[in-house]
């Protein structure tokens, strides 16, 4: 895991992005050469680690700030699911194309590492339903940019965006502004 003797940061203190840091491994070439992945499983499998990091995001935004949390395919599911349960408000997936029963709203875009597709049912919000939106890492905002579209045009107001890890040299904090973004973790 990362070591965490050098100054980190994150919007929610340096503690907290200490704790993010200890729990980072970099796998190197994946998914494809020349791309250091940023691991949070371990994380995810230190219950004590999740549940700081799950309470410190709810603090942040407030129990009261949203009504519903929607996860980014694959790993904001698990960050959603904990908030969700932790707040008691309901939980929405936005999905890889194709992975939806129901008529959805779709949005393309490019990855560091290629291009894809999301999706959300079009029926998943209701008119002014207040939404914080969560996923594992930011690195160049495609991903998010399209999510944060999604929740708009299928009748959501986003409340919030957070991430545990942000790839600052990326600049997708640029590209999403001027809504704000909560990271727990930047580098």
């Amino acid at each position: 895991m990362t070591e965490t003797h050098s100054v980190v940061r994150g919007d929610s203190g340096p503690e907290v992005a200490r704790l993010v840091a200890s729990r980072v491994l970099d796998v190197p070439d994946f998914p494809s050469p020349g791309v250091l992945f940023k691991d949070l499983m371990p994380l995810f499998a230190d219950g004590a680690v999740f549940r700081e990091v799950i309470d410190g995001i709810v603090a942040y935004h407030g129990r009261e700030s949203f009504d519903v949390v929607v996860g980014i395919e694959a790993r904001g599911f698990v960050v959603a699911a904990a908030i969700a349960y932790a707040t008691g408000v309901g939980v929405v997936p936005v999905r890889k194309a194709g992975k939806l029963p129901r008529p959805a709203y779709s949005a393309s875009y490019a990855l560091e590492y290629g291009e894809a597709t999301l999706e959300v049912h079009e029926d998943a919000f209701t008119a002014g339903h207040r939404v914080l939106v969560v996923d594992d890492v930011l690195a160049t905002g495609g991903t998010a940019e399209a999510t944060l579209g999604l929740v708009e045009r299928a009748g959501g107001t986003v409340a919030g965006f957070t991430v545990l890890l942000e790839l600052a040299f990326l600049g997708a904090r640029e590209r999403l502004a001027p809504r704000p973004v909560h990271a727990l973790l930047t580098v």
